[in-house]
């Protein structure tokens, strides 16, 4: 981990400008927020149409040069689709294109989100969410490297479930490498945004006598449930293996502690 606490460089896109107080550029902050967002938005433009393209993907920061390099670290964003998708194939196309250094590939806004709880106030307009929003700015381009390409896969893999991809058939088999696609995306820039804690209302309100004693306010924390495992139809393991019982446990124990942490910060 580095010995400092690294930020993204400010840019005019990437200021957060309202209740900035929240903002965040540390890559620690940003990084986590990404990788443990089950889905992150992707965003690029399409040529000839007047709107831009966003995509759920699944995406996760990680270094093929460094692969023990930590979420403090400079590190890329690895996302994984279909060969022949619109994203790849743009991406291809720009990867053929003359750019100016650090600006090769197609440029994409990434986006990711967690809800930690409902805050609710004495009146509507004091509503709000503890929430962990993050944006990255950067340049995609297609991996063509076969061992950086399964590095990818297997990093894509276990940000989903803990340790999965060495419990199933692997490596993926020529037809299956040959039908996925995986974009490295150079980050240019990157910001967070968090609330959390209780609720704050304005000061006539909290003067008033009998709104304070009729309005229930304070936070419903939120958090992911992963539920009891539900067996395959061509199933034959009669016991669920002990890494994913274990991550079950590990991640229900945290979601709900991240919740309540956040619930319970003063802001």
């Amino acid at each position: 981990m580095p010995s400092v606490d690294l930020e993204y460089p400010t840019q005019p896109y990437s200021k957060v400008n309202r209740y900035d107080s929240r903002a965040s550029y540390s890559l620690e902050t940003i990084h986590q927020i990404v990788n443990t967002s089950p889905i992150v938005h992707v965003s690029f433009t399409v040529p000839n149409s007047p709107f831009p393209m966003i995509l759920p993907m699944i995406g996760q920061m990680g270094s093929f040069a460094r692969p023990s390099a930590d979420t403090g670290d400079v590190l890329e964003l690895y996302l994984h689709g279909y060969v022949s998708s619109r994203i790849m194939n743009l991406s291809r196309k720009a990867d053929s294109e003359d750019k100016k250094e650090g600006e090769e590939g197609l440029p994409i806004c990434v986006s990711a989100s967690h809800v930690d709880g409902f805050v609710l106030s004495l009146t509507p307009n004091s509503h709000s969410y503890n929430y962990r929003s993050a944006t990255l700015f950067g340049y995609a381009t297609l991996v063509t490297d076969v061992e950086e390409k399964q590095y990818a896969m297997q990093l894509v893999t276990d940000s989903v479930v803990r340790d999965r991809y060495r419990h199933t058939r692997v490596p993926p088999n020529a037809a299956e490498m040959q039908s996925t696609s995986v974009l490295r995306v150079k980050i240019a820039a990157g910001s967070a945004k968090v609330r959390a804690g209780l609720p704050k209302d304005d000061r006539a309100d909290m003067a008033n006598e009998q709104l304070l004693d009729t309005v229930w306010t304070g936070v419903l924390p939120i958090h992911y449930i992963i539920g009891e495992p539900v067996p395959g139809a061509y199933n034959r393991v009669q016991k669920l293996p002990a890494y994913l019982e274990e991550f079950r446990e590990d991640f229900n124990r945290d979601a709900r502690e991240a919740a309540v942490r956040a619930a319970t910060t003063v802001e």
